[in-house]
């Protein structure tokens, strides 16, 4: 039953790591609607929102190279496990102030940067996990499984919160929050890893040079992180207007869900895809993936119908998925593992820090150009930004890694020379 595509599923080691990782999707997936309902419950200031929310992204954005040395220098279960502590604790204690009464603002803003802050350590972390759980061959269908538990939460998430929300009040909602942490804790428990090899000791600023190193040290690497800073960057114009453009032409929210609920869908779709398809030439296909990216950005300026523009959004979401699934495996296969944690805290980054500049930059950009204007030429820089990197020879030219042969028994050598 679990063969083929989902071989990675047979192994006990990645069984264990995919139980814990869609427990705490599950959880994640469950609590924005839920947030943003305590904090305005608490303030209607929408700007309290924004607050608590960047309390949480510039934490999360500001230790993420931190999270990656320490996650190459300690083992690496044992980070996520202290992550998982955390943030359960966190969870735990909102959801506590929530249901007595006692939250304030102010504990939201501190409770969310230590949040961002456990999650700053667990990503490199995980990204540098996965190949230790998994044989080398079935490392892009582990990836991909991931990347499928993971979108598959966020499709049917929002619409459990909000109804959680309503029937038992958003508390409640990070209760469960902090026991998928838990839940997550007690499968990684269950791993089997080789003993932690400590690096020498050295300097944090000299492993956190040596993990910019190897970035630089690789062009198909650093290049491609240049790709990602413009496609992150320009589809905030696409997250930031979508919205907007909703309200005025099709609709309001009703349209955004099925727009949202596309996307989703579409990522589920490019997972699935990563399960079948090994491309030989990785990066080359992730990044002609990518330049669907553009589509959902063209569908929206004019705006298509709501339908439309939600198939737009599942073929560039599903592009989005396919890639990342191609992305991750190449750099935990070609990565010394050493330092692979360090470099994923550098892709981490800005994966992480330009989404941001974004929704802060095309909202003043719409209003000066026009709304059309602004995703047409954020569509067009983001897909020949995927396009030209495709073709960079330091990234069309990267293959399939292909798992080395065991090595033959001494005995058998010699039994054949003879």
């Amino acid at each position: 039953m679990l063969g083929g595509k989902f071989g990675p599923l047979r192994e006990r080691q990645f069984r264990l790591l995919w139980s814990g990782r869609v427990s705490s999707f599950l959880g994640d997936a469950i609590v924005p609607v839920a947030l943003a309902f305590a904090v305005l419950s608490i303030s209607r200031s929408v700007s309290a929102l924004g607050a608590v929310l960047a309390a949480f992204t510039v934490s999360r954005v500001a230790l993420t190279l931190v999270g990656g040395v320490y996650a190459d220098r300690l083992p690496r279960r044992a980070v996520m496990l202290v992550c998982d502590g955390v943030r359960a604790i966190v969870e735990a204690f909102i959801a506590t102030m929530l249901l007595t009464g006692q939250m304030t603002l102010t504990l939201f803003v501190v409770a969310m940067a230590i949040f961002g802050a456990a999650s700053a350590f667990f990503l490199p972390a995980s990204t540098g996990l996965v190949p230790q759980t998994v044989s080398p061959e079935r490392l892009q269908e582990a990836n991909a499984l991931l990347g499928v538990a993971r979108t598959a939460a966020n499709v049917f998430g929002p619409a459990v919160s909000g109804l959680l929300v309503a029937l038992v009040g958003a508390g409640w909602v990070f209760a469960l929050d902090a026991a998928s942490f838990v839940a997550s804790a007690y499968f990684l428990l269950q791993l089997q890893l080789p003993a932690h090899e400590r690096p020498p000791k050295s300097h944090f600023l000299t492993d956190l040079a040596k993990g910019l190193h190897e970035v630089r040290a690789r062009s198909w690497v650093w290049t491609s992180m240049v790709a990602f800073s413009v496609t992150n960057l320009c589809f905030g114009a696409f997250m930031v207007l979508g919205p907007v453009i909703a309200r005025d032409d099709l609709g309001g929210a009703r349209a955004w869900g099925m727009i949202s609920t596309g996307g989703a869908l579409g990522a589920v779709a490019g997972g699935m895809v990563a399960l079948r398809v090994r491309p030989p030439r990785p990066l080359f296909a992730g990044f002609s993936a990518w330049v669907l990216c553009a589509l959902p950005l063209l569908a929206v300026a004019p705006p298509l119908p709501a339908i439309g523009i939600a198939l737009a959004y599942a073929v560039g979401m599903g592009g989005i998925s396919f890639g990342q699934a191609l992305w991750e495996t190449t750099l935990q296969a070609r990565i010394p593992p050493q330092v692979l944690s360090r470099v994923s805290s550098y892709d981490w980054l800005v994966s992480l820090g330009f989404m941001p500049i974004g929704f802060l930059l095309f909202g003043p950009v719409a209003q000066a150009v026009g709304l059309t204007t602004t995703l047409v030429a954020a569509a067009g820089v983001m897909a020949a930004t995927n396009l030209v990197v495709a073709f960079v020879p330091a990234v069309h030219d990267v293959a399939t890694v292909r798992p080395s042969p065991p090595p033959v028994p001494q005995a058998a050598e010699t039994r054949a020379a003879a």
